[in-house]
This record gives structure tokens, sequence and C-alpha cells, in this order.
């Protein structure tokens, strides 16, 4: 009888952690509102492959830019990627916060936060120079020429 009973509240312990987790895939889900349907249709219908919009409108104002844009790089990412990132950056980074929303264990957090991040690009917060840089550099005579040489040979 003793068993019974532990298993009941098992039963109920699981069954709460998921209409929880129910609850907060929708909540994050009804903020996004229409727009986030439309990037789901979306994605469904380019199925990854690349995107060029070439027209965006200020929906508030009567302006229209025209060009070849990129999507960024987070509203390529398949839909279900989308929520979890989100729920990460919810989050403030806690991986234990997200074992307890997804109800998975910490390699499954990490694992899938290592292959979400390998497919995206990271913007170089420090480039190398090119030769015309560091001339430029020179000229506005922003390094001595000792540097602008050191600069130089690094590039070889």
């Amino acid at each position: 009888m003793g068993h019974l009973c532990c298993y009941k509240y098992q039963y109920l312990v699981l069954t709460n952690l998921i209409y929880s987790i129910y609850i907060l895939i929708k909540l994050i889900m009804a903020e996004t509102s229409k727009s986030s349907k439309d990037w789901q249709e979306l994605t469904q219908l380019t199925q990854g492959h690349p995107l060029v919009v070439e027209r965006v409108r200020l929906a508030d104002k009567d302006i229209a830019i025209e060009g070849s844009f990129e999507l960024p790089q987070l509203a390529r990412l398949a839909m279900d990627d989308q929520v979890f990132i989100t729920a990460f950056v919810r989050s403030h980074g806690s991986i234990k916060e997200m074992e307890r929303i997804f109800g998975v264990s910490y390699p499954t957090i990490k694992s899938r936060l290592t292959r979400i991040a390998g497919s995206l690009e990271f913007a170089e917060t420090n480039p190398t120079p090119s030769k015309a840089e560091i001339l430029e550099r020179l000229h506005q005579g922003e390094i001595t020429a000792e540097e602008a040489i050191r600069e130089m040979e690094a590039l070889k």
C-alpha cells in the first residue's frame, strides 16, 4: 500500500512538471504574438535554406526600405531552438533553471547549447587589421613606424 501511495505522488509531481512546462511554453509563445506565427510559417516554408529580405516597412510609419537584407542569425534558427534560446536568456543563462524548465539533465542542456552555438557566427571583437588599415593608422599618427612594422610582420 505504501508503494502505491509513493507512485501516486510521483505521478502527481510528474504531471505538475509537465503542466508547468506546457504553461511556460505557452507563455513564451503567447508573448511573441502574430509575428511569431509568421516567423514559424516562414521557417517551415524555407526549411533552413538561406533567405534574403528585399523590402522592410515600418508598421506605424509610411516608410519602406528596399535592398538586400539577411535575417539575423537568431531568426534563422529552427523555431524550437529559438524557444530554447529565449528560455535560456529569460532564465539569465542558468542551466539549473533550464533543467527545471525543460525537465532534462545538465549534459542535455549543455549539448543543445553547444549545438546551437556551433551554428552561430560570432563577431570578431579584435579583428586583424589589413595592410591598408595599418598604413592608414600610421599616416594618421595613431601608431609609430616601429608599431606598423611589427603589425605588418604579424600578418605574414
